[in-house]
């Protein structure tokens, strides 16, 4: 018997909370794709990847960006000390060499702050992102600068658990699906929307199954 997604009322579109979410979801990319049978054989049932929306989350989606996961992990646990608490005010008002001794980049401190002012000021209200659809989340999250749509897309996918969010910048996204689905090249982002078009509501699971055959393959653990 094939699960049931959970759909959460007024957005009209299944999310990924369960277990049981997940697999209604890969029962339907495989019966989309059947090719996607070979990956989960390669890497296995995906993970949930699910963690609580708000402030902290978004902060460690934005650590995690182009680093190992053993390296976000330390830097996380420097930010913890070092900007404690981590709140829009502390954000805000830490000097750059706190930032620095956090192990951040000046890039990510810029965006951090920025991320403070946004909402301090009423223009990015974390707690009521979950009562959007997907395509207003992203406009708000990418409004803050320094946030791009690789973040959104992460946040849709592991804080808010949307079924369809699809982070097709992503490289090992990328990489994972040029392989699976034998194309000569990695797909670019515009070729991985438009690979991604015929798994829609489903795209989210897709991108779990992409990360889990990466990791598999090349033995290292995705952080998304």
């Amino acid at each position: 018997m094939t699960a049931a997604a959970t759909t959460r009322p007024g957005l009209g579109q299944p999310v990924i909370e369960t277990e049981d979410d997940l697999s209604a979801g890969l029962d339907a990319l495989v019966r989309a794709e059947p090719r996607f049978a070979r990956a989960l054989d390669i890497g296995g049932r995906p993970p949930l990847r699910r963690r609580p929306g708000g402030l902290d989350s978004l902060l460690e989606i934005i650590v995690a960006q182009q680093v190992s996961k053993a390296s976000a992990a330390a830097i996380w646990r420097r930010m913890a000390g070092v900007l404690a608490p981590l709140s829009p005010d502390r954000l805000a008002t830490a000097s750059d060499e706190a930032y620095r001794a956090a192990g951040l980049s000046r890039p990510k401190a810029r965006t951090m702050r920025a991320i403070a002012e946004a909402i301090s000021s009423g223009a990015l209200v974390l707690d009521r992102l979950a009562t959007l659809d997907d395509g207003a989340v992203h406009a708000q999250l990418t409004a803050v600068c320094g946030i791009g749509p690789w973040t959104a897309d992460i946040y849709l996918l592991s804080c808010l658990g949307r079924a369809d969010a699809w982070p097709a910048g992503d490289l090992a996204l990328q990489v994972s699906a040029g392989e699976l689905l034998g194309l000569a090249a990695r797909p670019d982002k515009a070729a991985m929307a438009l690979l991604g078009e015929p798994w829609r509501p489903w795209r989210g699971v897709a991108a779990r199954c992409l990360w889990a055959y990466y990791g598999a393959t090349r033995s290292r653990d995705i952080i998304p």
